[in-house]
């Protein structure tokens, strides 16, 4: 029993990485540049989650305020930071979002000061079922990515603009012979992982309801490794890397002598991956144009 119940929260805790590297994956597969900044959207997202918390009481409504503000937000530093660079090396995009990164933190830092928040969602408790005992927040957290998970696979898949989305990422100058506009694009890429940015803050804050301004570092770092097992720029990869990297993590936890040692094992897990598959378990060997 303790076995399954490690199982889920592991899946739940996956599922979270998972949507988090649905962001990194996209932008990457479309825009060929890894959004660093990623990770601080989500803290964004988590402040404003506790703003209007404090305001309304309703979660409902802070959800739908962070999404909104956050895809604002993601807008914004693709337009202001990195549409500018379109042309430029791949190191000045590397720095530049290493650049947004830090200005994030310590504007939060600056606006809400240095001390946690405490952010109470919910009191959601536990649902006890044939033996098991499993937090409420496990199956919300579960449930909802695979909803976006799926939604997104299909809107990918079945929509003109996420054909639009699969021509961009296989070559931009071919899609914008073909009357496709490549800036709106990838306008509409960093939206979408914005908003998705902002139901990970949810999903983090519901499972530990300290809120700072480092909330989206290292879980940003996490869901980029499972963005890299599971294949760079392939959703289907992002949410294998994901489920994966949560599963590994949970079952470190609740084994003493390497429970210290879970985060070493997470990045251990992605050098053998790439040894053995350096494109990641789903990714694929792209061909370079000379």
């Amino acid at each position: 029993m303790e076995f399954i119940e490690t199982l889920i929260n592991g899946l739940s805790m996956g599922s979270t990485y998972a949507v988090i590297a649905l962001g990194y994956t996209m932008v990457y597969g479309i825009a060929k540049m890894l959004n660093f900044a990623h990770g601080d959207v989500i803290m964004v997202g988590g402040y404003l989650i506790y703003v209007s918390m404090v305001a309304t009481k309703n979660p409902f409504i802070a959800l739908g305020a962070a999404v909104v503000l956050c895809i604002l937000l993601g807008v914004t530093i693709e337009k202001i930071a990195y549409k500018p660079l379109r042309g430029a090396s791949p190191l000045a995009v590397l720095i530049t979002a290493i650049g947004v990164s830090y200005l994030l933190q310590s504007s939060a830092q600056m606006i809400f000061g240095s001390a946690p928040k405490m952010v109470n969602i919910a009191e959601l408790g536990n649902l006890k079922f044939a033996g098991l005992s499993i937090p409420v927040y496990t199956l919300i957290t579960l449930g909802c990515s695979v909803i976006i998970m799926t939604a997104l696979s299909i809107f990918v898949k079945y929509t003109k603009t996420g054909r639009a989305m699969i021509a961009v990422s296989e070559d931009k100058g071919a899609a914008q012979l073909m009357g496709i506009n490549v800036n709106r694009i990838i306008m509409i890429t960093f939206a979408i992982g914005s908003g998705l940015a902002a139901f990970a803050g949810l999903f983090m804050l519901m499972k530990s309801p300290s809120l700072s301004n480092t909330l989206g570092a290292m879980p940003g770092i996490k869901a980029f490794t499972a963005a890299v097992i599971g294949g760079i720029g392939s959703i289907p990869g992002a949410m294998l890397g994901g489920i994966l990297m949560g599963v590994v993590e949970a079952v470190s936890y609740t084994i003493p002598p390497i429970a210290p040692y879970t985060d070493a094992i997470e990045f251990m897990l992605l050098i053998v991956i790439l040894l053995v598959r350096p494109t990641g378990i789903l990714g694929k060997k792209r061909r370079e144009k000379v």
